[in-house]
């Protein structure tokens, strides 16, 4: 008699952790600095890095509550929107996605956008003003009204659940470097990061003698700091360990970029065939470089860096 077939796996399985690579790069062997890069744009074929580490948790808790639909948030360009269609699609979910932007409607979707419809989310175009209200309970009701009822995952992903999903980034990390470098954006990885580098679930304390992690912000604003900690407190009910926000590298605000960016980009794909996404990646590993040339790392340091997609 066969043996009855294993179930397929499930995209919520957790994955083996990514893959952690040295390289060798001049600008900052230079200074006595190793660079390693934390390839977690290989986590998951189609839910890259952190997102597939915020949405994982989350996705469970809505299945476990008996959702069918997802409703979310993001700009025009935002790599959110597209995972939660991704998620939608492999989990047999409804996807919803409120859009800051009213103008939008109406005018052909950018790829990003083009590409969350593609994977079957619905687009719901919302002036500025109500997106800025987007958290409060009117708006919400109205939101749930017009859509039905739905698991709301915040913009970015960022909460207490996905929080905890990425402090598994962290523990694959603890005693593989001596700084973790993160690009930051809404502050989620970054808590989960920082508190997974203090312990198993942040339980060592403040610090608990772990790496420290910084996060390189991504945009202009100086409430990063505040968020992470609020993520955190959400978390774990305290801060939880060494992390700071890098604020001077977001080259003009979120999607902007510089000539200098730009050049530094092209030049580290030359160097390790890696072309670093640009609204976020290759910030950050601007910022490591930079930090480098001040003197920020002692000779020796390792030095990693998350690769998020």
């Amino acid at each position: 008699m066969d043996a009855p077939a294993s179930p397929p796996p499930s995209p919520l399985d957790p994955r083996p952790p990514s893959p952690l690579t040295e390289v060798a790069d001049e600008r900052l062997s230079r200074h006595g600095v190793r660079l390693l890069l934390k390839r977690d744009d290989l986590v998951h074929p189609a839910l890259p890095g952190n997102k597939f580490r915020k949405l994982r948790p989350n996705l469970a808790a809505a299945l476990e509550q008996g959702h069918d639909t997802l409703l979310t948030f993001g700009g025009a360009y935002s790599n959110h929107l597209r995972a939660v269609a991704v998620a939608g699609r492999l989990l047999g979910l409804r996807t919803v996605g409120v859009v800051r932007g009213e103008e939008l409607a109406g005018r052909p979707l950018n790829p990003s956008l083009a590409r969350a419809a593609a994977d079957g989310m619905e687009l719901d175009f919302t002036d500025r003003a109500a997106y800025r209200r987007k958290d409060t309970p009117e708006v919400l009701a109205a939101l749930l009204a017009r859509h039905g009822r739905a698991y709301v995952l915040p913009e970015g992903g960022s909460n207490a659940a996905a929080v905890r999903g990425c402090a598994e980034l962290g523990r694959e990390l603890r005693g593989a470097a001596d700084v973790v470098a993160v690009a930051c954006g809404t502050g989620g990885t970054l808590a989960g990061l920082a508190a997974g580098l203090a312990g198993a679930d942040g339980a060592d304390g403040a610090d608990g003698g772990g790496a420290e992690a910084i996060g390189f912000a991504a945009l202009r604003g100086d409430f990063l700091g505040q968020e992470v900690l609020r993520l955190q407190q959400a978390a774990y009910g305290a801060r939880r360990g060494r992390w700071r926000v890098e604020p001077r590298f977001h080259h003009g605000g979120f999607a902007r970029s510089t000539p200098e960016l730009a050049a530094f980009a092209a030049g580290f794909a030359d160097r390790h065939g890696l072309s670093p996404e640009p609204v976020y990646v290759a910030k950050m590993l601007y910022g490591v470089a930079a930090l480098a040339d001040e003197g920020a790392f002692p000779p020796g340091t390792r030095v990693a860096a998350v690769i998020t997609g």
